[in-house]
């Protein structure tokens, strides 16, 4: 079946993040679209503008926009207006809302959310952090982690410490080997501790793309016990097994996104300090 095309002009006088998500969850919704995104980042004079308008009068479309300077939405907004073209500043509904609630009107400065400040600084030591405890490294570290996360080789775990990361959370994340025990410093570990698993045919699949892309020869992935189904099988229930064995919560993460993994750790970790400031064991069942 044949798509639409449409063309998206994200404009925003900060890096445009915000928006970029906006459009790709809203855009998600919608099958049949070829959206072509047009972005727009740190459109902040005249000048600049002026380029942006030339783009959408070249590809007109909707255009979605994030600007604080007034002068520059006026002149975009009676632009689009011109061209019969939809134009929606997407944070004004929810700063209208919040104006009311607190009685205080918006700073209205751009790029305010990304200013130099402690949870910045956070989210770079986080980061700093998983990549020196990614897949079992930096072991004694370990006892710093924020949570901790283990699995099977292939099991979102890196993705999701560094999604993590982002949010500013310390996250170490720990292979579980067949035939080999867990690190004695889980042991030792204050943190909440979080398994994850996968199901058998996706583990598989993930991990015969990972061996084509290393360049290993047919005949050994075709052979290799790695993505072998019974020994898969067996991998996944040890790992399983462990973690009931250790009162370690379980993240089944086959038709998870990494967003949505990352949440149910933050979940996790919230029903874990909750626990602990009660004075209960700080475990809890797999989601």
């Amino acid at each position: 079946m044949s798509s639409r095309r449409i063309d998206l002009h994200l404009i925003s006088d900060a890096t445009g993040e915000t928006l970029n998500s906006l459009a790709r969850a809203c855009l998600s919704q919608y099958e049949g679209i070829a959206a072509v995104q047009h972005r727009w980042p740190l459109i902040r004079s005249r000048f600049q503008l002026d380029r942006v308008l030339d783009g959408i009068e070249h590809e007109p479309g909707p255009v979605l926009y994030t600007l604080t300077d007034r002068s520059l939405r006026a002149e975009l907004e009676s632009f689009c207006q011109r061209l019969g073209l939809p134009a929606v500043s997407v944070l004004d509904p929810t700063l209208d809302m919040l104006t009311a609630y607190v009685g205080t009107a918006s700073a209205g400065k751009p790029g305010r959310q990304y200013v130099l400040d402690a949870d910045y600084f956070r989210r770079i030591d986080a980061m700093h952090y998983v990549l020196a405890h990614d897949d079992g490294q930096g072991e004694e570290g370990i006892l710093e982690a924020d949570v901790i996360l283990v699995g099977v080789s292939r099991s979102s775990k890196t993705p999701t410490s560094f999604y993590l990361a982002n949010r500013g959370i310390k996250a170490a994340n720990i292979p579980l080997i067949p035939g080999v025990p867990p690190p004695a410093v889980l042991d030792r570990a204050e943190r909440p501790i979080i398994g994850l698993t996968i199901a058998v045919e996706a583990l598989i699949e993930i991990r015969r793309h990972r061996l084509s892309m290393i360049g290993a020869p047919r005949t050994h992935v075709a052979e290799s016990a790695y993505i072998d189904p019974e020994e898969v099988k067996r991998e996944l229930v040890a790992a399983k097994r462990l973690c009931a064995a250790r009162g370690w919560p379980v993240i089944d993460v086959t038709r998870r996104s990494i967003e949505e993994t990352a949440t149910t750790v933050i979940q996790l970790m919230e029903t874990w300090e909750r626990r602990r400031a009660e004075g209960a064991r700080p475990t809890g069942p797999s989601p």
